[in-house]
């Protein structure tokens, strides 16, 4: 039977039969491809039609995501490309038997909540991706699972009850409103089985487990004990550092974690050790994830971030703060919708919201909004050898006006990490060049009172060359201790 007609293919089997077929088939061209691309393309092309889902939108909720937009191309012989930036939605998924009404038979009568191969419950942890070919730039937003937003049908509530009431298409509508109507071009959704088990097909993850971790929860099964260091996490060792948020950050400091984690596994995942474990690794894809993107989309998003500069792809999160306890009865993540509007605007090239607009929308989400503050820069020495005190004052004669020092970093590191924690990058390479040493990082893993975190390296060491590269004197003074400590991290 040919298979140079897609539409022909899809009527004379079965969708279980055709999930098969594509599997294998895309296994065959990724291998072949290695040999020729000209063929693999062929192959490619022949299969593109059939997207990868678990569970069928219907037409209304496909609109959800832009379903008439090519993200892809194969023309000329050639493997497929991305035509033009997507934007991917990653909704990581927990299901729980008392999630569900009618659990699976083999997960009832056990005494604990067990964990559900499901995706119709919260999401825990939610992603907006940017992968922009024109500029060859990663982007990933992370979004609290508890940031208070506007859900249709529910009203104000935590964005990760989105999925659990209404599936992808609501999670989209939901999260493209709150970041001022952003186009979402497709979904993943990935349980955390799913996760466990691709990390085992892909072999685990080198990475720094910042701080001793543990927790025991009798009722789930939930244990997690992991020590402080570089350590090599199996699946189900990786699983625990991402679930893991009982610390004074709750949840915020889990999204931090979960973007060292990213970050790792982008520099570790696509190699050529990963061809061999294709068979492992495809078989997980359609076991537990769901998603609308077709075969060939995924060959194109997986070939840019084989080419892309992984190190440099950019991890944001949505600005705000924790609610207070007289705020509301549960804790929720505020966004500041003024700073989410900004960082949106650059990162994801969207035009701002116009004043009008922008009001109605800060009236209704209720966020804080804040005059210009200077910036402030947080120090975190990982060689216990330097005056941060000393290099307060000269980042100050520099015009930096707000600054204090943080607690050590752990991890020795050789070269110091300027973190631009809210995504202003201008900032931080300023600062680069003020004292003369260390690499820009855009990500929000550093302290959540800072515009740009400075973690110290061995490269500090002895270092004279801080001369001031521009001038904004702004008067300040040092900002009082997190709100986040105060937060209930199990809420």
């Amino acid at each position: 039977m040919s298979i140079s007609n897609p539409s022909n293919f899809s009527a004379e089997l079965s969708p279980e039969k055709i999930s098969k077929k594509w599997l294998w088939l895309t296994l065959g061209l990724i291998g072949v491809a290695a040999v020729s691309a000209s063929a693999g393309a062929l192959l490619a092309v022949s299969i593109s039609s059939t997207p990868l889902m678990q569970s069928r939108l219907s037409r209304e909720e496909a609109r959800a995501f832009n379903p008439d937009q090519a993200v892809a191309s194969g023309k000329n012989l050639q493997l497929p490309t991305l035509t033009r930036p997507v934007n991917i939605m990653v909704l990581g998924v927990k299901v729980l038997t008392t999630d569900l009404e009618n659990p699976p038979a083999n997960a009832e009568n056990l005494g604990y909540q067990a964990l559900v191969n499901s995706l119709d419950g919260l999401s825990d942890t939610m992603l907006m991706v940017r992968f922009d070919p024109a500029q060859r730039k990663l982007v990933v937003l992370s979004i609290p699972r508890d940031t208070r937003t506007w859900v249709q049908g529910i009203g104000l509530t935590k964005l990760n009850a989105a999925n659990s009431d209404g599936g992808p298409a609501l999670a989209a509508k939901a999260t493209s409103e709150l970041l001022g109507d952003i186009t979402i071009d497709r979904y993943i959704r990935i349980n955390v089985q799913g996760v466990e088990k691709l990390l085992d097909a892909l072999g685990g993850v080198k990475l720094y487990v910042p701080q001793d971790m543990r927790y025991q929860d009798d009722s789930q099964h939930l244990y997690i004990n992991l020590k402080q260091g570089e350590q090599h996490l199996n699946g189900a060792q990786a699983l625990q550092f991402l679930r893991f948020r009982y610390d004074n950050l709750g949840d915020i400091g889990r999204v931090q974690r979960q973007q060292m984690f990213m970050r790792a596994l982008m520099e570790q995942a696509l190699n050529p050790a990963t061809l061999a474990r294709l068979p492992q690794i495809l078989s997980v894809i359609q076991a537990n994830i769901d998603t609308n993107l077709s075969v060939e989309e995924l060959v194109a998003l997986v070939g840019f971030a084989g080419q892309s500069d992984r190190p440099k792809a950019q991890m944001l999160m949505v600005p705000g703060e924790f609610s207070t306890a007289d705020q509301f009865e549960a804790s929720y993540w505020l966004p500041n919708q003024v700073k989410l509007d900004a960082l949106v605007a650059q990162y994801f090239g969207t035009q701002p919201p116009a004043a009008s607009e922008g009001a109605m929308r800060s009236e209704r989400l209720e966020p804080e909004v804040e005059s210009f503050a200077p910036i402030q820069v947080a120090i975190q020495d990982s060689t216990g050898k330097l005056d941060t005190a000393k290099l307060l004052k000269t980042l100050s004669a520099a015009g930096y006006g707000g600054g204090f020092v943080d607690h050590p970093w752990s991890q020795r590191l050789e070269q110091t990490q300027i973190i631009a924690q809210q995504g202003d990058g201008e900032a931080a390479e300023a600062i680069r060049q003020t004292l003369g040493f260390g690499e820009v990082q855009i990500e929000s893993t550093g302290n959540l009172e800072s515009n740009i975190t400075i973690r110290m390296g061995q490269d500090a060491l002895g270092s004279r060359a801080i001369a001031p590269l521009r001038s904004n004197p702004s008067p300040t003074s040092t900002p009082s201790p997190s709100p986040a400590a105060l937060a209930d991290p199990k809420s």
